[in-house]
């Protein structure tokens, strides 16, 4: 799908026409979504350079991420978003050329649909290809910002129930620390991606002061930001070796229940086992109590040392 913005009046209007030489020409922004194979062709034609495919826009390598040629300057990067309910990385290649600013992407990004609701009610969001590209950044801050404050409230929450409650399933406790550690990992991945953005932007985007301080005030918050994703990292941290360590002790509590066991029921079974022996003959074999013995000193056996230990504090 291709979506092509023209400037009218001070706004950003999605333009109703088709895909023409003269809307590419005149539009200011050219935003592709999963385009299909003929769209890409058609895009690459009128615009005269080719669109890069999803192993190029995957790349991690910086020199692949931002670089300058003829075209404009080049950035690709992620975004932060849900895919079927789990968090997932996307990477938006941005072209800027002059005036005019193509992005490329394989999924539907909800920073995108935010960016033309605030571009209805201010236009000044969208004034350029620099303030476009500068707004989708907010946006994103803005979303990353939430994401953390969620994993944040979620660990509370799993916090609570690892210190405080006393039946909690640590197992369950594990996965849900998992889930927020993977989330904060792919927050925090955006958050470098899109340091390294800015900074190229500045070096090689010749702003004006304007775009300049609404970058360097995006790096400060991108700073702020990695600040308390390291710090719910440590706790995350934190949780899991409590967790895992409250799973020791319950396990250890299991294995110190069979030690017990053994202690308790070993010294029966040697008597048993001796009394159990097939020789022809044994003092208590034909004994009348013989049998009320065997049992009494199978009992005895047992307690003295359960009684032992337990006087010791070994138990």
């Amino acid at each position: 799908m291709i979506d092509i913005y023209l400037r009218s009046g001070g706004q950003l209007l999605a333009a109703d026409a088709g895909i023409d030489a003269d809307a590419l020409e005149r539009a200011a922004w050219i935003d592709l979504l999963d385009p299909s194979d003929d769209e890409r062709a058609r895009v690459a034609t009128l615009l005269r350079r080719e669109l890069p495919d999803s192993e190029d826009v995957e790349e991690i390598e910086a020199s692949a991420r931002f670089f300058e040629d003829e075209d404009g300057l080049h950035i690709h990067s992620l975004f932060l978003h849900e895919v079927d309910g789990k968090p997932r990385n996307t990477s938006v290649a941005f072209t800027l050329a002059g005036s005019r600013v193509v992005s490329l992407r394989e999924r539907d990004i909800p920073a995108f649909r935010l960016l033309r609701m605030r571009a209805r009610k201010d236009p000044t969001v969208t004034a350029d290809a620099i303030h476009v590209l500068l707004s989708l950044f907010e946006i994103k801050m803005d979303h990353l910002a939430d994401t953390l404050e969620d994993v944040y409230n979620g660990l509370e929450s799993v916090s609570t129930s690892v210190l405080e409650v006393s039946n909690t399933d640590m197992e369950d406790a594990l996965d849900a620390l998992a889930q927020h550690e993977d989330t904060n990992g792919k927050a925090r991945l955006c958050l470098m991606d899109t340091q390294r953005a800015l900074t190229f932007l500045l070096r090689r985007g010749r702003l004006e002061a304007e775009h300049s301080q609404r970058a360097r005030e995006l790096l400060r918050d991108i700073e702020s930001l990695s600040t308390h994703n390291s710090f719910v990292f440590d706790k995350i941290n934190f949780l899991m070796d409590t967790a895992q360590g409250f799973i020791n002790i319950e396990q250890n509590q299991i294995i110190k229940t069979f030690s017990i066991a053994a202690v308790v029921f070993l010294p029966p079974t040697l008597v048993a086992s001796i009394y159990g022996m097939n020789f022809d003959y044994m003092p208590e074999l034909h004994w009348l109590l013989g049998y009320p013995w065997a049992l009494g000193l199978m009992f005895l056996a047992g307690v003295a040392p359960y009684w032992y230990f337990k006087r010791k504090g070994w138990l």
